[in-house]
């Protein structure tokens, strides 16, 4: 037996018994998760926010390297700078990059180059991917499928936020380079998106939309 192995000690969760109805609870669950664009001011411990980074630490990667960084803000001077830079980047993605089939399919949504939930929401996670690690000796050590890596992470993230009864918004300005200087990154850690997360705001509108059913999303072999 490799000596860097250890037994597992099995899924705490397993009862075979309720599984079903285990699996269609979570289901019932986190279809509540919405994304949302108006948050309140009411705030809350930022352990909270730790613990769901904790667990996003938790996420499989390639080779194990690990390759993401969450880096937390809360409601500061510097988050008004991360608006107005987001929002530079916002007005020029509306008004010269997007191509016109890109505008149609959010207008639906409501969306346009104004971010103030930048500024309201209690928090932001600046979420960023390492194609690379730095060791001490300065030698560069490139990391596998960390692309993959961080989506599932992030994944776990939002996920954890909406079982603590919290909102959120992943918002991905076009381009992030900005996101290092204000969040004091290293340029191996590239932006990956920006999580936004809060307590939604009373009588808080959202699209009426709906997700595909299953047999749209899956199929059996």
């Amino acid at each position: 037996m490799n000596k860097n192995f250890i037994k597992y000690r099995g899924n705490p969760n397993l009862d075979l018994e309720n599984i079903v109805s285990k699996s269609n609870s979570f289901y019932e669950n986190i279809k509540q998760r919405k994304t949302i664009r108006e948050f309140s001011k009411k705030t809350f411990p930022i352990s909270v926010i730790e613990n769901c980074i904790k667990a996003a630490g938790t996420a499989p990667s390639g080779a194990n390297m690990q390759p993401w960084h969450f880096s937390i803000s809360k409601r500061n001077e510097l988050r008004k700078l991360l608006r107005k830079e987001a929002e530079i980047e916002e007005n020029n993605f509306y008004k010269e990059k997007a191509p016109k089939d890109w505008l149609d399919a959010l207008e639906p949504l409501g969306t346009d180059a104004n971010k103030p939930f930048l500024e309201d929401a209690p928090y932001i996670i600046g979420i960023f991917a390492k194609n690379y690690g730095i060791m001490k000796n300065g030698k560069k050590v490139k990391h596998y499928y960390a692309n993959e890596s961080v989506g599932i992470a992030t994944g776990i993230l939002i996920t954890a936020l909406h079982l603590a009864g919290l909102s959120t918004l992943t918002h991905t300005p076009s381009p992030m380079g900005f996101m290092n200087k204000i969040f004091s990154r290293p340029q191996n850690e590239r932006p990956y998106l920006l999580l936004v997360v809060g307590i939604a705001k009373n009588n808080t509108l959202i699209p009426d939309i709906e997700k595909l059913p299953l047999e749209k999303i899956s199929s059996k072999t």
